[in-house]
């Protein structure tokens, strides 16, 4: 008989509080996973067209979202950096961000270090400019929309630095103003907002947990997340699972308006190689001190926002005596949207297999079959497996070893005369 299934709301309060950022930093590799491929696959060109589609057909799904599930409900430039940060796009201090404000509708920030830039300025000036200008322009407004589509951010300096170590990375403006034209919602994102990914039903918040249940209030320099409730760290880190979920449905349309069904299919599923196994190995480290032992490799799974959120899902991970048995349903809300949960359900397990050999090389699949509606996979001990590429290229990014550093407790961010 196996052992009882972690789900998020038996992880405890602290692993929750770990989980959240290490979340945020998966689905920002998602694009360090994806992008090598696209290149290959479009050229430099066709992956910066792939990555605006991508990110603009996700983010005001995802981030209208999360504005939802913690009450933040205005529309100025404060409740748009609120946003920020908790954008996959934007994981804490890997993207960090130091926000400015104005007033309601006026405010600034900057980007005291940016893993993204450095990650990229070793590929040259014209990957710089696709990133920080070509993609970022389009995105940020779609973003922007999700809190007023009077909102426009635009930068005051950007790279290429000049210097070539110039600091802060780069600076942006925020302004709303009532007689703008509101800006339209993008054609790629109607799509999205039809999937089941978009509508999908979450935990709900108890206000009556001890910590913090929203995030209403006032902007703070550094999200703490120790000092949200469990049940609001339950629903933050479902809302994160959802928007890799959004991202790789994005993702996987824009390809398709470029290649074959087959030949997007091979893409979607290395981008999902590459982010499953180095996610894994995070979280592996960070919530469960790098055991590898059976049950630390169910935990693992249960928790991995790519294989989440089991509402989506349904994935199942449960550990035995001497060995881990995985249910992914063949029909579900994720398997209906097509993209990465399709993919496992049809029996591509290159990114499951990835997730447990980043736990421990010995855990090999051992056996899959149908089960009524689902397919099962059973791990077990076996010869040790090599790391895949497609994790070996996402570790190209400082992201797959960056540590977080403990910033102290939250600080309300002060109006500030600019």
């Amino acid at each position: 008989m196996g052992h009882a299934v972690t789900t998020l709301i038996g992880l405890g309060h602290a692993r929750l509080a770990r989980l959240v950022p290490e979340s945020l930093l998966s689905g920002q590799l998602i694009d360090r996973s994806g992008m090598a491929h696209l290149i290959t696959a479009f050229g430099r060109e066709g992956m910066t067209q792939v990555a605006i589609e991508e990110w603009m057909a996700a983010s005001p799904v995802y981030t209208g979202r999360m504005r939802a599930a913690l009450g933040i409900d205005g529309d100025g430039v404060e409740d748009m950096f609120k946003c920020l940060q908790l954008d996959i796009g934007a994981p804490p201090q890997f993207m960090d961000f130091r926000f400015r404000i104005t007033d309601r509708y006026h405010g600034a920030f900057v980007l005291d270090h940016c893993g993204a830039l450095l990650d990229v300025e070793p590929m040259g000036e014209d990957y710089v400019t696709s990133m920080c200008h070509d993609i970022e322009d389009p995105t940020f407004d779609a973003t922007a929309i999700a809190t007023n589509r009077r909102a426009r951010i635009r930068p005051v300096h950007r790279p290429p630095r000049m210097p070539a170590d110039r600091t802060p990375h780069c600076e942006w403006t925020v302004t709303i103003e009532p007689d703008r034209e509101e800006l339209p919602l993008p054609r790629v994102t109607e799509p999205v907002l039809e999937t089941r990914a978009a509508s999908v039903v979450l935990s709900p918040i108890d206000p009556a947990d001890e910590g913090r249940s929203d995030y209403r209030g006032p902007l703070v320099e550094d999200l703490v997340f120790a000092e949200f409730s469990s049940s609001a760290l339950v629903r933050i880190a479902e809302e994160v699972a959802v928007a890799h979920q959004l991202l790789a449905i994005g993702f996987q349309l824009s390809v398709l308006r470029r290649t074959d069904p087959a030949s997007a299919d091979d893409i979607l599923a290395r981008q999902l190689v590459g982010i499953a196994g180095i996610t894994a190995e995070r979280l592996a480290a960070a919530l469960f001190d790098g055991r590898s032992d059976a049950r630390t490799l169910a935990d693992v799974l249960s928790v991995h926002p790519v294989f989440g959120p089991v509402q989506y899902t349904g994935v199942v991970a449960r550990a035995g005596d001497d060995g881990v048995s995985v249910r992914i349903p063949r029909t579900s809300a994720a398997v209906e949207d097509g993209a990465w949960m399709r993919l496992l359900a049809e029996g591509r397990l290159d990114a499951l297999q990835a997730a447990a050999t980043a736990v421990d090389p010995t855990w090999v699949i051992a056996d899959s079959r149908v089960d009524g509606d689902d397919l099962v996979v059973d791990f077990g001990r076996g010869d040790p497996l090599p790391e895949s590429g497609e994790v070996a290229i996402v570790r190209f990014s400082g992201g797959s070893d960056f540590t977080f550093a403990d910033r102290g407790p939250s600080r309300p961010l002060p109006l500030t005369v600019l």
